[in-house]
């Protein structure tokens, strides 16, 4: 309290000013999303570098894909080149395929993650926990079981489309190729991730479509396969991993949104995700309303309270 003098020389008390006016909801909200970031990004980048460890076991790598044809005949699988023979019916449609490959996957995985932080905290905490185990355990698998791809065993019936037609995001030499692993076939995070945007969208929304999120996956296996990136059993073991994180994480309660699956209304009410019940809102923080924004007089509508600003993401890691 600070204490004044009135015109009539008595002391006068005002409150001091509140550190928790709406400028502290916004700087939380920017530490958070700073922190998410940094979080993300240094996970990435831990992967990216772990991976790199096993590109010398060229020996290893090529018997392994002879593991891997051998019981993908015995468990009666197609062959990749069925897939890839669709593929080469025009050059355009193989453009497409390698495009597809190099430009949507981590682009559509950052866009469903920062969707999901905006409109959804709970999910969003849900799916990066599962990302982040799927993502940690496939590293684990990258350096025990380095795996040549397809496009590298000199089988007649199959190309490496990307060298062929474009765009490729590999080297054409896996020995002189810096920026990636190209034995890290083992399991297909292209396709894991793929997958999980798509059950996480299905989760996050209402509208009677969003079972068309399931076209992202199925493409992203067509297209692994088709370019001779992949095998099937890649794509297999992903899904089980998946599986595995979404039996052993808790997924945040069902999320209540009316319009036909307007993102923006709603609740994300999250069972263990960390988000705070207080909020009661879908909006992520620095976006939306809820309980917990401010009403009355002067309040702009969308923006969230102190409380809901600060809780919305920060409650778990």
């Amino acid at each position: 309290m600070t204490a004044q003098t009135t015109t009539e020389g008595q002391p006068a008390v005002r409150p001091a000013p509140s550190a928790d006016g709406p400028g502290a909801g916004r700087r939380a909200a920017r530490r958070r999303l700073i922190r998410e970031l940094l979080l993300v990004a240094g996970f990435f980048t831990v992967y990216k570098a772990g991976r790199m460890l096993s590109t010398g076991r060229t020996e290893d790598a090529f018997h392994n894909a002879r593991w891997i044809l051998d019981a993908e005949r015995a468990l009666q699988l197609p062959g990749e080149a069925a897939v890839q023979s669709l593929l080469l019916h025009g050059e355009a449609l193989v453009r497409t395929a390698n495009g597809y490959y190099a430009a949507v996957h981590f682009p559509a995985t950052v866009l469903f993650l920062g969707w999901l932080y905006v409109r959804r905290p709970g999910h969003y905490l849900w799916a990066r926990r599962v990302l982040a185990v799927v993502t940690g355990a496939a590293l684990v698998l990258h350096l025990a079981f380095p795996l040549a791809p397809p496009r590298m065993l000199g089988d007649p019936h199959l190309v490496d489309t990307g060298q062929l037609y474009g765009p490729t995001v590999y080297g054409a030499a896996p020995a002189d190729d810096t920026l990636a692993n190209q034995f890290a076939a083992m399991p297909s995070l292209h396709f894991g991730w793929a997958l999980m945007l798509a059950l996480g969208m299905i989760a996050a929304t209402s509208s009677r479509w969003r079972p068309l999120w399931l076209l992202h996956p199925l493409v992203t296996l067509l297209v692994v396969v088709g370019t001779a990136n992949h095998y099937w059993l890649d794509a297999i073991v992903a899904t089980v991993l998946l599986g595995a994180a979404l039996l052993v994480i808790p997924r945040p309660r069902a999320t209540a949104v009316g319009g036909g699956g307007d993102p923006g209304r709603g609740s994300d009410a999250d069972a263990g995700s960390g988000a705070d019940s207080d909020t009661g809102s879908d909006a992520g923080p620095g976006f939306g309303s809820g309980s917990g924004s401010r009403s009355g007089p002067g309040a702009v509508r969308g923006l969230p309270g102190p409380r809901s600003a600060v809780a919305a993401v920060g409650g778990g890691r």
